[in-house]
């Protein structure tokens, strides 16, 4: 059961719909996969919006009426629409503020959900006592505390990745990075991971996700002699236990492994963490890619391996 005043505190532009800007310059909002379906979930959930339009002449009244446009019906509370950027607590203790109605006192910071694919904002609205979530898909989790995870997802023989999406579509299960066609990285609560694993397909859960980002770290240095032997016998595992090894060298940051990656490692970083916090020491530029739920992926996985990765 969802109780009665939790709500979600959303970014119309970040996680809920990409952004495109039309030849006479308004905008319109693409609703990304499966957040209309989540929406639906919460018919009786007050929604709102934080997001930050940029600081041009019309910006708020542009993203509201795509916003409007892209979700009738959805968010219609005025009160509940905040704009600005989210660099700390202070936008989300506002969004919480904008829950109170005449006679009815606010909703308290932790009966709402904020929802934000990026972990600083997920964490500054946690320093204001929302709950969060990384994806629209584990709103329900959120509300209920049931953690999100990352998760190793493997392929056996004779399973392909359309019917990894038609599990992953109908449950708690966003895929982050397809690596392979035997192999992808993801997000999972436990339901989730439980629902796969009933329909074949392996599970390795690897920690919570909570204020953590995904980095795919690239490393094509030649092994030293010492280890080359060693990696053709250990597979991709001897150069991601390598690979990791010099980037927490780099870093005072916690570092999350969660795995062999295409000529790399996976791994998670705290919120706050930057870019230049996780690279390998004098490594090309692209060697280290930000990583991003998207329920797209496992339909169009081409794009990632014709870029070599």
């Amino acid at each position: 059961m969802i109780p009665a005043r939790v709500g979600r505190c959303d970014d119309a532009s970040g996680p809920a719909a990409d952004v495109r800007e039309e030849p006479d310059g308004s905008l319109t909002l693409l609703p990304r996969p499966r957040v209309l379906a989540t929406l639906g979930v919460f018919p009786l959930a007050r929604k709102g919006v934080t997001s930050n339009p940029g600081s041009g002449e019309g910006a708020v009244e542009r993203v509201a009426s795509a916003l409007r446009a892209a979700f009738p019906g959805r968010f219609t509370d005025d009160a509940l629409l905040h704009w600005g950027p989210k660099d700390s607590a202070e936008i989300f203790a506002e969004a919480v503020a904008g829950t109170a109605r005449e006679g009815t006192p606010a909703s308290a910071a932790d009966e709402c959900v904020f929802v934000g694919e990026d972990h600083q904002e997920r964490g500054f609205a946690r320093e204001a006592g929302l709950r969060t979530a990384a994806h629209p898909v584990f709103t329900v989790a959120a509300v209920e505390n049931r953690p999100v995870f990352w998760a190793r997802i493997e392929l056996p023989e004779g399973r392909g990745l359309p019917g990894l999406k038609a599990v992953a579509d109908h449950n708690e299960v966003v895929p982050v990075h397809v690596a392979s066609a035997r192999l992808v990285l993801a997000m999972a609560t436990m339901v989730g991971a439980a629902a796969l694993e009933q329909a074949g397909f392996p599970v390795d859960l690897r920690g919570p996700v909570e204020e953590t980002a995904a980095f795919l770290i690239r490393d094509d240095r030649p092994l030293a002699p010492d280890h080359a032997s060693a990696d053709i016998l250990g597979g991709a595992t001897t150069r991601a236990t390598a690979a990791f090894g010099l980037v927490a060298g780099t870093t005072t940051r916690p570092l999350l492994p969660l795995g062999s990656a295409p000529g790399g490692v996976y791994l998670a970083v705290p919120a706050g963490s930057a870019i230049d916090d996780v690279h390998l020491p004098g490594a090309k530029p692209g060697h280290t890619e930000r990583l991003f739920p998207d329920p797209a992926l496992l339909s169009r996985p081409g794009e990632a391996w014709s870029r070599g990765q």
